[in-house]
């Protein structure tokens, strides 16, 4: 068996945590000693292994071919843009999580076998991020998800883990059937299973019988994994687990979904009305989520459902194409969540020490159509500055997407009873937001350039479908912009208790689950 460098580098950061979780499983389950110690330095050794990885493709020189490692039966690595920064994001988080956790589960009865799947979770995450084949691919898939669900039920006592265990792992089965039936189309259409060779004949426009449906398949094993109306319950139901498998699955693995359709991206392609069903849910969820968001009292469930808008969003910006915006979406929203997750205690001190919860002011009508106005101006004078006519329309529509949430800050700064203070700071984070989201652009196209595919050219369906975002966007903006206007009218009441309860979705899944019977998963 040979193992080239680009493999040994990429294989090294899983096989530390593979170590690091049988020492854990094989160690005493209340406070081992070496198992904490030793998941800090896997995670060092994958955050070291990251980085020569970023090294080795600069060396090789921008517009080369992705690296590709053999590490023998049959096991091969793809590094290129896509895998070295998802390698980057799950070893860094995987490190702080591992760290809190070793303070955060001191004491506990069973802290070495938590350790123990923790390091398997992430381990296995690794492997999918880096995977160079379809199956390769397909198992790290599957067993990120199993490992997963050992730490959202490790207190299987507890009904309310129950419940949502028992629908993400139908959810969870169901996206894998989904992910390996297209892996199988994907191999009988191309004739290998290498994930380069693929990608390269579908970015070259070679579109075999079954692609399409295999592009269907994988929109639809992206929506599950990453939580999307109808399927959203579980994921702001699994509170009861302990808070670092909070931060990890909000900051990491719920991203998966959004990885797999970058990942297949040239594949994606091929099917626009793959593209378009991405972009309807996509853009529904996100709407839904952020909505239902405003109503939670909770720190932790209002967390939750900021992660549901997120993948949402996430998942349109896959729909419009976007895919190095989807990407650069995956690195800040984890390492946002991954830090709001764990200080959400100190969170809860904070906004009580200062007793003054809620908007600040409150913007009548006239201040709503004010701070759009002047946002969207903004946003005109900052992208000519910048060149519109080097933008695609799908990334045009998403900056306009963007400012409308800089227009619910703007509006803020606008109201009668605003301070002086709150109209310069939000009139100052619609110029940051603006030039941020140029700049950051630029540079995710120019990191990703030869690995992620150009938005192409919209066609009548794609052009339908940005109407309907862009449309659907702007509408919900003046909707939360005005919020604490409507929300507590009494006409207002029973809808308020209704978006506050997802509108039942979450109950009638249950229902359809026998969800109301708490027994444990297996």
């Amino acid at each position: 068996m040979i193992i080239d460098q680009p493999a040994l580098v990429a294989l090294a950061p899983p096989a530390a945590f593979l170590l690091a979780a049988g020492i854990a499983f094989a160690g005493p389950a209340r406070r081992p000693r070496l198992a904490p110690a030793l998941s800090q330095f896997a995670a060092l050794a994958a955050i070291g292994g990251a980085l020569y990885t970023i090294f080795l493709l600069f060396q090789a020189g921008p517009g080369t071919s992705p690296l590709i490692g053999g590490g023998g039966i049959g096991i091969s690595e793809r590094l290129d843009a896509v895998s070295v920064t998802m390698l980057l994001l799950v070893s860094f988080v995987g490190w702080v999580v591992v760290r809190y956790s070793a303070t955060y589960m001191d004491g506990e009865a069973r802290q070495g076998p938590f350790t123990g799947w923790l390091c398997l979770t992430l381990g296995t995450v690794l492997m999918l991020v880096s995977a160079g084949n379809l199956f390769q691919l397909v198992l790290a898939w599957i067993g990120t998800s199993l490992f997963l669900h050992r730490l959202l039920l490790f207190y299987p006592d507890r009904a309310a883990a129950q419940r949502a265990g028992r629908k993400k792992f139908v959810s969870a089965r169901i996206g894998d059937a989904a992910l390996l039936a297209a892996a199988v189309l994907l191999a009988k259409a191309y004739g290998t299973s290498d994930l380069g060779t693929i990608l390269h004949a579908a970015a070259s426009g070679i579109a075999p019988s079954g692609t399409v449906a295999a592009a269907i398949l994988i929109a639809f094993a992206a929506c599950l994994k990453s939580a999307q109306f109808p399927t959203h319950g579980w994921l702001t139901e699994v509170m009861e687990t302990p808070t670092p498998v909070s931060a990890l699955l909000h900051a990491g693995v719920i991203n998966a979904g959004g990885f797999l359709a970058v990942r297949f991206a040239d594949v994606m392609l091929l099917s626009p009305g793959a593209l378009a069903v991405l972009v309807v849910i996509g853009g529904f969820t996100a709407l839904f989520g952020g909505l239902v968001m405003l109503t939670q009292p909770a720190v932790k469930t209002s967390l939750a459902w900021s992660t549901v808008g997120q993948m949402g969003f996430m998942i349109l910006e896959c729909g419009l194409a976007l895919f190095p915006l989807a990407l650069l979406h995956i690195v800040a929203h984890s390492l946002y969540k991954a830090h709001s997750f764990l200080i959400s205690g100190g969170a809860v001190e904070s906004v009580a020490a200062f007793r003054r919860p809620g908007a600040v002011a409150i913007p009548d009508a006239g201040a709503v159509a004010r701070a759009f106005a002047i946002a969207i101006a903004i946003y005109a004078g900052i992208g000519l500055a910048f060149g519109f006519h080097h933008k695609s329309p799908q990334a045009i529509a998403l900056g306009a997407i963007l400012i409308f949430g800089v227009a619910y800050l703007i509006a803020q700064g606008l109201a009668d009873h605003a301070p002086e203070a709150l109209t310069r700071r939000t009139a100052t984070y619609a110029l940051i937001t603006s030039v941020s989201y140029f700049v950051l652009q630029k540079l995710a196209v120019f990191a990703t350039a030869g690995t992620l595919p150009p938005a192409p050219e919209p066609g009548p369906l794609q052009w339908a479908m940005i109407a309907v975002a862009v449309g659907s966007f702007g509408g919900a903006a003046i909707v939360q912009s005005m919020f604490p206007l409507w929300a507590y009218h009494p006409a207002a009441s029973g809808l308020r208790v209704h978006l506050s309860n997802g509108f039942y979705a979450n109950a009638v899944f249950d229902r359809l689950l026998s969800g109301w019977n708490t027994r444990k998963t297996a």
